[in-house]
């Protein structure tokens, strides 16, 4: 090779490093500023400060580097605290541990725009911000958005369309013991209150939409802003629903709550009582409005009903 062509090609070898070098921080740059919606999430060290959002990003396959904690259980909820090890706890959602979240260094937070959206300067001065608003859409809408941002929408899909064909099969077992016609409602015993639960999320969607269950007389006269009515004992019968799925909150006064319930001799006259017809949800799932809180849901819901 003469001179003239060793510095041609010398040259041209630089040209073509500086080329690749910045495609490859041009994308360097789309992962780490979440308002173009073109990184893939792998490459982003996302904080959430929603448990919602949290799960929605495990439905997509993506690890958060920190998350918020469940109020209740002062940990990360139970059906999905598995995948969630090594995460980096970061306090409740109402009251976030700052320092903890300033440690993680993430490149993007995401929040809860109804939550925590008056902070959001404050967790700008942090990293750039995502907010969802989990009052506007179906989880299938909140997980499409996030999807989206995160170069993920092929995922999205795919999920949603198992999730669809689950709840077809999943249907069809419940409409096999109970029949097509059944009217059903969900009740939840805290330790003081007995709650009707409306067509409202977090279970009304699942119940009257995904699986297309008829509601017991009344449900649909529950103000549908409301996620559901408090009642007395003494209302259950006016109901007049053919099964009733049941949620007992944590805690023993709200086991007690059911037990003195299921003791009285007014639910033991109840027909679904009657007939068999009483199905105690997992509570963690089926009131975790996101993505893999209704898939779970769906799973608890075909045990119940496999024989």
């Amino acid at each position: 090779m003469n001179l003239y062509n060793k510095r041609y090609f010398v040259i041209l070898s630089v040209l073509l490093l500086l080329i690749l070098s910045a495609c490859g921080q041009s994308s360097k740059d789309r992962a780490s500023d979440p308002k173009t919606g073109e990184a893939p999430g792998s490459n982003q060290r996302i904080a959430s400060l929603s448990i919602h959002v949290t799960n929605n990003l495990l439905a997509l396959g993506i690890k958060p580097v920190g998350s918020v904690i469940g109020g209740d259980v002062k940990d990360f909820l139970p059906h999905v605290a598995d995948q969630l090890q090594g995460v980096t706890k970061l306090g409740a959602a109402a009251d976030p541990d700052m320092e903890a979240l300033l440690s993680l260094k993430p490149d993007v937070i995401y929040i809860d725009s109804t939550l925590s959206g008056t902070d959001k300067e404050k967790y700008e001065k942090i990293a750039p911000v995502v907010a969802i608003d989990l009052d506007e859409g179906t989880w299938r809408d909140q997980l499409q958005e996030i999807a989206v941002k995160l170069g993920k929408e092929k995922e999205a899909h795919q999920f949603i369309k198992d999730y669809d064909a689950k709840a077809e099969k999943v249907q069809q077992l419940i409409h096999d013991e109970l029949g097509t016609n059944a009217k059903v409602m969900a009740v939840r015993l805290t330790a003081k209150e007995l709650r009707v639960m409306s067509t409202k999320r977090p279970l009304g969607p699942i119940l009257y939409q995904d699986l297309k269950l008829k509601m017991a007389s009344g449900v649909e006269k529950i103000d549908n802003s409301k996620p559901f009515e408090v009642i007395s004992k003494e209302v259950l019968p006016d109901y007049d629903a053919d099964a009733i799925f049941v949620i007992v909150s944590s805690g023993t006064k709200a086991k007690n709550a059911f037990g003195d319930l299921e003791n009285s001799a007014l639910w033991k006259n109840l027909k679904a009582v009657k007939h068999n017809h009483v199905y105690v949800l997992d509570g963690q799932k089926w009131l975790d409005y996101s993505a893999i809180g209704q898939n779970l849901a769906l799973d608890d819901a075909e045990k119940l009903f496999t024989k």
